[in-house]
């Protein structure tokens, strides 16, 4: 019998997690699902998070993370932030998701450590104006970069030329002219 990998395992649950609540939020997310998908048991689950609020929260925590870590601020350039920012709602879109159903369904559990906030802020605190602060400028920046993975499907297909590459080029150019 081999030995068990308790860091491993924990991650293939966190994936999992991740997974299976940004398809069907808190409420609909199944635990026996997570346990299957993750190649673990149920009882595994509950020993290394608790219980499902534990394991949602723990997942959640752990996908803002990520995408912290990967996509940090570039206040040099907000705007090729911005593109990053882009991308990675493209290629990781369950990050955005879980956080959504977060807000719906578990609020209280819905944000990135406060510590990791304060970081972006004072990173970008050198470009926000009177006008603009740097939480307004923030979350400005944020919502151009999440805008095309939440806009209706209907309105993003009445642009047949419209691509990725061109969305991305119209998030970029929108956070320069913000910024000008």
């Amino acid at each position: 019998m081999g030995q068990r990998d308790a860091e491993a395992t924990r991650a293939r649950i966190l994936s999992a997690a991740v997974a299976e609540f940004a398809a069907h939020g808190y409420a609909g997310g199944r635990v026996d699902r997570i346990a299957k998908d993750a190649e673990s048991n149920v009882r595994m689950i509950y020993a290394y998070f608790g219980n499902k609020s534990g394991l949602f929260d723990a997942a959640l925590s752990d996908a803002l993370v990520r995408m912290a870590e990967e996509v940090p601020p570039r206040p040099s350039d907000l705007a090729a932030w911005v593109g990053e920012l882009f991308d990675f709602h493209q290629r990781r879109p369950e990050v955005l998701r879980i956080s959504l159903w977060a807000q719906l369904e578990r609020p209280e559990a819905a944000s990135e450590p406060l510590e990791t906030y304060l970081e972006k802020v004072k990173s970008v605190q050198q470009n926000a104006s009177p006008v603009i602060g740097a939480v307004d400028l923030l979350t400005i920046l944020y919502a151009v970069a999440q805008a095309w993975q939440l806009a209706p499907i209907g309105l993003l297909s009445a642009d047949e030329r419209a691509s990725n590459e061109t969305r991305r080029a119209a998030a970029v150019e929108s956070v320069r002219r913000i910024l000008a």
